[in-house]
């Protein structure tokens, strides 16, 4: 009897939980649509266990992931499109065609060539599918984020030579957004007005993120961290004096945030 393996049985679970008799009726409701924000929401939830560390963490958000591929597979082989295997078959492909200088015999001189041979290579795969759409930005898709678009279509548009050439550039450029914003905002403008100005600042913030080779949704996920962790350090705080944090002015709190920077950067100098 042959012994299965550990993909053979979480295949095997899948079918199960997919079965219509004795099946479960949540994983029997869901369809491609219903279960996009899952993968998408278990991808940022590895992005968190790297960011913290945690192998352990790291391991079963791994799997979660692994388990929106094999429900998309199983949901896809139900329909008569693929199955499991063709989802591994061609990224294998994929991998072995876009790395010749390995599986082949084309040599690359470092990693910035192989980063040029890469995106040659995508753009010709882009060209097959696209047809009669030659832009440049064909084939960035709308389902991403919008940080991670915007920076897809800022990169797209560097290989043309549609780029700053210089960091100073995009600082000058960011401060000319913001005066925009400043003067609708005392204009009393409406709300399509500020969201698009609002929007070109942001634009103009993943483009500064770029050039600084500094990861976007990195970046905001480290202010994020920062700004949850001095809160509650100032709740912390607050509590001690005997009292709650709303029952203090804005500059009570405010001398309360210094006092936990402080700390903070006692504590880690660097």
């Amino acid at each position: 009897m042959a012994v299965s393996t550990p993909i053979q049985e979480l295949l095997a679970i899948m079918r199960t939980l997919r079965d219509p008799d004795k099946g479960c009726p949540w994983d029997l409701q869901q369809d491609f649509r219903s279960l996009a924000p899952y993968a998408i929401e278990e991808a940022y939830e590895v992005a968190d266990a790297i960011e913290r560390g945690d192998p352990g963490d790291l391991r079963d958000e791994l799997g979660d992931l692994l388990f929106q591929v094999v429900f998309h597979a199983q949901l896809a082989q139900e329909q008569g499109l693929f199955a499991f295997d063709d989802v591994v078959s061609a990224i294998n492909r994929k991998m072995t065609d876009r790395h010749p200088h390995v599986f082949g015999d084309v040599t690359i001189a470092d990693a910035a060539a192989q980063t040029e041979a890469w995106e040659r290579m995508k753009r010709e795969e882009r060209k097959q599918r696209q047809g009669s759409d030659n832009s440049i930005l064909a084939g960035i898709t709308a389902g991403l984020p919008e940080w991670q678009r915007a920076t897809k279509l800022q990169k797209r548009a560097a290989t043309v030579g549609f780029d700053w050439p210089d960091v100073s550039l995009v600082f000058e450029k960011l401060q000319e957004e913001m005066a925009e914003a400043r003067v609708e905002f005392d204009k009393g403008r409406g709300h399509d007005a500020l969201e698009d100005e609002i929007g070109d600042i942001l634009f103009v913030c993943v483009n500064l993120a770029r050039h600084a080779e500094v990861d976007f949704g990195a970046a905001l996920r480290r202010a994020n961290t920062k700004f949850e962790r001095r809160f509650r350090a100032i709740e912390a705080l607050a509590q001690q004096s005997g009292k709650a944090l709303s029952d203090l002015d804005l500059s009570a709190q405010e001398t309360l945030w210094q006092q936990a920077k402080t700390q903070e950067a006692a504590n880690d100098p660097i």
